[in-house]
C-alpha cells in the first residue's frame, strides 16, 4: 500500500484528485466498508470521495490514510 501510494504522489505532479482515487484504489482493496468505519465515515461518502471526480478534504485524506494503517511523511526535495 504504502509503496503504492508513494509511487502515485510522485505521479501525481499535483493532481488531488489523482491521489484521491489512488488512495480509493487502496480503499477498495483492503475492504471500502471497514476503511469506512476506521475512517469514522459513511461508505458511500468514502466512494464519493476517493471516486478521483472529486476533491476530499484534507482532513478525510488524513482519515484515510490513518484507517490504512499508514502515516503521511514529509521531506525536502
Amino acid at each position: 500500500m504504502a509503496a503504492y501510494l508513494d509511487a502515485c504522489l510522485e505521479e501525481a505532479d499535483g493532481d488531488a484528485a489523482f491521489i484521491a482515487k489512488a488512495l480509493g484504489d487502496i480503499a477498495r482493496a483492503k475492504g471500502m466498508s471497514q476503511v469506512a468505519h476506521d475512517a469514522g465515515l459513511s461508505r458511500e461518502s468514502l466512494y464519493k470521495a476517493l471516486s478521483g471526480e472529486r476533491y476530499p478534504t484534507f482532513d478525510t485524506i488524513l482519515k484515510v490514510i490513518h484507517a490504512l494503517g499508514l502515516k503521511l511523511n514529509v521531506k525536502a526535495v
